[in-house]
């Protein structure tokens, strides 16, 4: 036994069942494993909508009834997804200042 050796319980209540991590991930919205789900009034509005699913490569499941109202929050979630920001590299204390006056950064714009 090793100085930092220390014996813990691993029985775990209820109460803190939730915060076990159980080691699934979830597969993304509009992938095959987990497609988007839509529901539609019309068989038109199921086309055109499909149209969009197949031009984008995600995955979704239609469901036609008309009776229920439209539903395509799923749909909105994928089309809204966030862009990745790249922000422009700062330049080191010794590089050539951006500004184009040949002085090192750190002693022009810094």
């Amino acid at each position: 036994m090793g100085k930092f050796y220390t014996q813990t319980n691993l029985q775990i209540d209820d109460k803190q069942a939730w915060r076990v991590f159980d080691g699934k991930k979830q597969a993304r919205l509009g992938s095959e494993k987990n497609p988007a789900t839509l529901m539609v009034q019309t068989e038109e509005r199921k086309a055109e909508l499909e149209k969009e699913v197949i031009e984008n490569g995600w995955f979704a499941n239609f469901e036609v009834d008309e009776e229920q109202p439209e539903d395509i929050s799923a749909l909105q979630t994928l089309r809204d997804t966030p862009k990745t920001t790249v922000l422009e590299k700062t330049p080191g204390r010794n590089d050539a200042c951006i500004c184009g006056s040949g002085k090192k950064y750190k002693k022009c714009c810094a």
